[in-house]
């Protein structure tokens, strides 16, 4: 076993006996892989986030697969608000 392993098994016993579950950190947590600072560009860029009906959610698994649909309605409805200017 590697020292690492030892010392988060000694401290998660530790913490366990004393009854302090706030102490002990689950392995998912590990955050040392980490990079610091990872999104902070897109961060700054702006985020939008949208909630989807579980109706909605049921069709468009991704955000891919909606970009895809909106680019779509988007294009439709330029097209139409074009072919009205030209026949008015």
């Amino acid at each position: 076993m590697e020292k690492a392993k030892v010392l988060r098994a000694i401290k998660k016993r530790v913490a366990v006996q004393k009854g302090n579950r706030a102490e002990e950190m689950r392995a998912e947590y590990d955050i040392r892989g980490g990079v610091r600072g990872k999104y902070y560009e897109r961060y700054q860029q702006g985020t939008n986030v949208v909630l989807l009906e579980p109706d909605v959610a049921a069709v468009f698994h991704d955000s891919q697969s909606v970009n895809r649909a909106l680019r779509m309605l988007i294009d439709l409805a330029r097209t139409q608000i074009d072919d009205k200017l030209r026949t008015s």
